[in-house]
């Protein structure tokens, strides 16, 4: 049984600001769920919170801790991540003006590409190594305190990601003319576009 966990509260509040605050993930969630519907944007949000979630637990066993020692590998990392967001801004901005209807049918970011995001994103890589180092006893509880932090993170973070999915789709009502849903791609593709930028410049 897990006898004291002090820093478990602490790390929910963590878990909530992390995932509620804007980022590229947040960004094509919302995008996702205003052009395609809500249901488009479940299977990103499963992706990206299960392999976030991951993250947590697999640097919690000491098998993510070299990348902190590896500055080349993270920087490598961070550009695929930038250029692969960077391609996805294109694509939305260049999207043709159609209606919300005539979207529906086009391929889009699934689970599996929300998660390979999170997979190749160094940003996502330092959280967990802050969450296991900060949050994460050293006791021999300490992987069991991983696990929970692990399984906590996933909890926590798909209504997070879910809000921004509503937003999306709440939105819908006004994107019903192929102009206004053209402006919406523009503004989303730039904002995604600033947010992965700004990983670099930071």
């Amino acid at each position: 049984m897990l006898p004291s966990f002090p820093t478990f509260l602490p790390f929910l509040l963590f878990a909530f600001v992390a995932s509620i605050t804007p980022g590229p993930t947040n960004i094509l969630v919302l995008s996702n769920s205003a052009r395609y519907g809500l249901s488009a944007a479940l299977p990103i949000i499963l992706g990206a919170c299960a392999s976030a979630a991951t993250l947590v637990l697999v640097v919690g066993t000491g098998a993510g801790s070299s990348l902190s020692a590896l500055p080349a590998v993270q920087t490598a990392m961070q550009w695929i991540g930038v250029m692969w967001l960077s391609y996805l801004a294109w694509q939305i901005f260049s999207a043709p003006a159609q209606s919300v209807a005539a979207q529906e049918t086009k391929a889009r970011l699934g689970a599996v590409g929300a998660a390979s995001l999170q997979l190749i994103n160094p940003k996502t890589w330092m959280m967990a190594l802050a969450v296991v180092s900060v949050f994460a006893g050293t006791g021999e509880y300490r992987l069991v305190q991983v696990v929970y932090l692990s399984l906590a993170f996933f909890l926590i973070s798909l209504p997070c990601l879910g809000v921004w999915a509503l937003l999306g789709a709440g939105s819908m009502r006004w994107l019903r003319s192929p102009q206004a849903m053209q402006r919406f791609n523009r503004g989303m593709a730039v904002l995604l576009l600033v947010s992965a930028w700004l990983s670099v410049w930071l």
